[in-house]
């Protein structure tokens, strides 16, 4: 491929081993590759200035290789993901890779998803940031800066595919069930999938590493990120409370027969299917079964109370033609839940009642709802809540009528 005939592609380059290979791979097919960091807020040290979105100047890889010569960086490495010393990272492996390198400023951007973080904790709800920051920044905005560079395709370094089927790009899962990633990426706008590349979706993790490895990459043995990347700690209740210091407000806490069983500091302490922390003693394990911010009340319950066979969702994405009023799929409420065989009933005003073949436990308002068959993401929704079932259901919602019902 000549020079003029090369496509250029946009990669967002995290300083992790994912994109880092997914940017070497895509250089290695003949790509015009150009990396872009996205901050989201994190003060740059001094050495990474240069990489402003100010100016868009591309970012030259510092020095220091080990003494044996192997190019690999001697600083270490840190978990995360959009933190200035993941800029480095991905601002070193861009120069061995030989690819321009920009940083662009989405502080505004993400703060505005973290106070949707804080306004949902505040709800009584458990939001998934990551979903929204693939739809809006790197399906998004990164698109947009596609467009002004002249870039045909936007990269990531997730785990998932990109495949025709009937005649139109698809989202698929990934090779490696244990990595796939394809639940956080419904949201992405089904006009965009035609752009979009996932060079890591064949590829196993160990995969990955192995080819960070036999290219001298220096982040080949960085640990994953695991947690959300504004709370490092992971403790939610304190992102909340900076913004939302309102919801803090000590309420009640019963059983679902209405007995009172104690205290909470707070709504935003809480999720539903939570045991622990709960500072109640019953002899028998409890869980979080229902939250009302209305009330400023917690339920808990036994196990057996959490157990839901419908929910409803809202905010419905169909990655895919619409299959018909009803049909059937798999279902995942969450990320680390194992998709469910069900029945979707699609409904007016961009909702779906999702009914489950067997119960699900904790199904939790503000997650997403996200729709399979087999291989292929057919879309999905953000949960409102369970289908009241008789006495159980606290927190759920009341069932719609089916289409035509």
């Amino acid at each position: 491929m000549s020079a003029a005939e090369r496509v250029r592609v946009v990669v967002a380059m995290s300083g992790g081993v994912d994109s880092s290979v997914a940017a070497a791979l895509l250089v290695e097919r003949g790509y015009d590759v150009v990396g872009l960091f996205m901050r989201v807020g994190v003060e740059a040290p001094a050495a990474d200035e240069a990489c402003s979105s100010e100016d868009d100047t591309p970012c030259n890889p510092p020095g220091g290789t080990d003494p044996a010569g192997a190019g690999v960086s001697t600083r270490r490495l840190k978990q995360g993901c959009c933190g200035s010393s993941d800029a480095a990272d991905a601002r070193f492996v861009a120069g061995q890779l030989g690819v321009p390198f920009y940083a662009l400023n989405f502080k505004a951007d993400f703060d505005a998803l973290i106070e949707h973080f804080a306004d949902e904790y505040a709800r009584g709800r458990t939001p998934n940031p990551c979903i929204m920051c693939n739809d809006r920044l790197k399906f998004g905005k990164l698109v947009d800066y596609a467009d002004r560079v002249g870039a045909e395709f936007v990269a990531t370094g997730h785990y998932a595919r990109i495949a025709e089927r009937d005649g139109r790009p698809a989202l698929l899962t990934a090779v490696d069930s244990r990595k796939d990633q394809s639940y956080v990426l419904f949201g992405i706008d089904r006009a965009v999938l035609a752009r979009v590349l996932f060079p890591l979706g064949e590829m196993t993790k160990d995969d990955v590493r192995g080819e960070a490895v036999r290219r001298g990459l220096p982040v080949h043995d960085k640990p994953d990120s695991v947690e959300i990347c504004f709370v490092p700690d992971q403790d939610y209740a304190r992102v909340v409370r900076e913004r939302r210091p309102e919801a803090f407000q000590s309420g009640d806490v019963f059983d679902s027969a209405g007995n009172l069983l104690g205290r909470h500091e707070g709504i935003p302490h809480y999720t539903i299917g939570q045991r622990r922390g709960l500072g109640i003693a019953t002899g028998q394990p409890i869980y979080v079964t229902g939250l009302d911010p209305e009330s400023n009340t917690v339920t808990v319950g036994s196990r057996d109370a959490l157990l839901h066979r419908t929910l409803i969702a809202e905010r419905v994405k169909l990655l895919v033609d619409r299959p018909g009023d009803a049909f059937r799929a798999v279902a995942k409420i969450r990320y680390q839940h194992r998709a469910a065989a069900a029945t979707v009933f699609l409904l007016d005003g961009g909702r779906m009642r999702v009914e489950f073949d067997e119960p699900q436990t904790a199904i939790t308002p503000g997650q997403a709802c996200v729709i399979y068959d087999g291989e292929v993401v057919f879309g999905g929704g953000w949960i409102v809540g369970p289908v009241r079932n008789g006495a159980s259901g606290s927190g759920g919602v009341n069932p719609p009528a089916a289409p035509g019902g």
